[in-house]
């Protein structure tokens, strides 16, 4: 039978609290005995009651506890080639940094963003498998190569040494003008 409301959206909160790794929408569906998108109503409700959900390209992360406030953020604008971004994605890991989501300025659609939570090269694996086996192309692509990064990190000098490091590769792009709102 499946969980009514208040008691399907605890049990998504224990699921999510006692994961190891984001937990899916259908696995969360499975468990509850509902569609998918009554877990995503669910998701939306409960990120309005103060809730810090993260949806990822691997599934559901909740971020409550890890005080994020205090986590020093930065956005950082690079450039590189589809071949390149596994390469830049350990440099970021490598240095102790959470690629945190993916941004690009479309000239037509303007700031698409999407979540990634990427804090291992484990993770990297995953999301580069996802991206091969879903026949799809980094969304970098429609922005020849140019996007930003949402970059977490210990303290404001791992995210130096980061930023540093994707300088040194040849990654790191100049803010123009009309970017200083990203900030």
């Amino acid at each position: 039978m499946p969980l009514m409301g208040h008691e399907r959206r605890t049990a998504i909160l224990q699921s999510l609290r006692g994961a190891e790794r984001p937990v899916s929408g259908t696995a969360l569906a499975d468990a509850a005995g509902v569609s998918r998108q009554v877990i995503v109503q669910d998701i939306a409700l409960l990120r309005a009651d103060g809730h810090d959900i993260v949806a990822t390209n691997r599934g559901y992360v909740l971020r409550e506890g890890s005080s994020d406030a205090d986590i020093p953020t930065r956005l950082v604008k690079v450039r590189h080639t589809v071949e390149q971004l596994e390469d830049e994605l350990n440099t970021i890991v490598d240095l102790g940094g959470t690629v945190q989501n993916v941004m690009v300025n479309h000239r037509a659609y303007g700031k698409i963003t999407a979540d990634l939570d990427i804090r291992s090269r484990s993770g990297i694996a995953r999301y580069l498998d996802d991206i091969r086996t879903g026949k799809s192309t980094p969304l970098m692509t429609v922005t020849s190569g140019y996007h930003f990064h949402r970059i977490a990190a210990e303290s404001e000098e791992a995210l130096d040494r980061i930023e540093a490091a994707l300088a040194a590769r040849g990654y790191l792009a100049e803010l123009m003008p009309y970017e200083d709102d990203f900030q």
